[in-house]
């Protein structure tokens, strides 16, 4: 057995076998991301979509997703390239893209608006190795670097990446241990203390969906949005009510179809409650 040490779940891994996450293995006492170059989505977005408001707005950003996550979400949007059965099965029928083609991927849609490359769709953190290496590929040619992540994640494997992402968008999924521990399978307090210094690297927005009766209370977007609020930056300044925090609608998906969407209605008061603490609040799939 060999310890995976990307977050908190700490896998025990088998020679040959696979981590939680689906995408990590390990050989000869080694561990590595098995998913690392195999791609399951490619697309050229709006960076809006990521979503990132400040960030460059009104550019576009080639997108790159392979299999795999770390945390089982009950309500993914992406579990049928993420971690499902359906997901599994792609493991087989990808094709193996390398830095090099995926950052010159990235310089050949330059002409069209792409700005640079982003790790999204799937948790790209649990390939981290792959994605270090992309991306200091994507930064010579002069571009830029986004993550989309839930930031479950250890800080030594942010600590690799800091130096080429330029911006990221973590999902700060609820405020609760329970909600995370029920709903989504993660940590809240391994998520913010990886917020805490991803806003200290890099520009950091934030997405929170709100699930009817998970976490739709106006009292935990208050405590959510005063922590917000106080992150400081690398030189011990408060600058949270500046960091952008975006609230989406939840719709029925996967696992969690037993309630109908969130209201619109939920939605702009809770952006309202978190406009009294935050400077730039925006709603989403309203």
């Amino acid at each position: 057995m060999t310890v995976c040490n990307v977050c908190f779940r700490h896998c025990d891994i088998p020679e040959g076998g696979l981590g939680f996450c689906g995408a990590r293995s390990c050989k000869a006492g080694e561990v590595y991301a098995v998913n690392a170059g195999r791609l399951t989505a490619l697309a050229l977005d709006p960076i809006e979509k990521k979503p990132l408001a400040r960030f460059y707005p009104g550019s576009r950003i080639l997108s790159a997703g392979s299999f795999g996550c770390n945390l089982r979400c009950r309500f993914c949007q992406n579990y049928d390239i993420s971690w499902s059965e359906e997901a599994m099965k792609l493991r087989g029928r990808t094709k193996y893209v390398s830095p090099e083609e995926l950052a010159a991927a990235a310089v050949r849609y330059k002409s069209a608006g792409n700005i640079g490359l982003a790790f999204t769709y799937n948790e790209p953190l649990i390939s981290f190795e792959y994605i270090r290496e992309t991306a200091e590929m994507v930064h010579e040619a002069g571009m830029k670097n986004v993550l989309v992540t839930n930031g479950c994640a250890e800080i030594s494997v942010l600590e690799e990446l800091a130096p080429y992402i330029d911006a990221m968008n973590i999902d700060l999924k609820g405020f609760t241990e329970r909600y995370y521990r029920e709903i989504c399978g993660g940590s809240l307090e391994m998520v913010k203390a990886f917020i805490e210094r991803a806003v200290q690297v890099c520009h950091v927005e934030l997405t929170t969906l709100i699930v009817p009766k998970e976490n739709d209370s106006e009292e935990e977007m208050r405590e959510e949005t005063v922590w917000i609020a106080g992150l400081k930056d690398a030189d011990g300044n408060v600058v949270g009510k500046d960091i952008p925090l975006h609230i989406s609608r939840f719709f029925p998906r996967f696992h969690m179809t037993d309630r109908p969407p969130t209201p619109v209605k939920t939605v702009y008061r809770l952006a309202d409650i978190a406009r009294e603490t935050l400077n730039f609040v925006y709603t989403g799939n309203c």
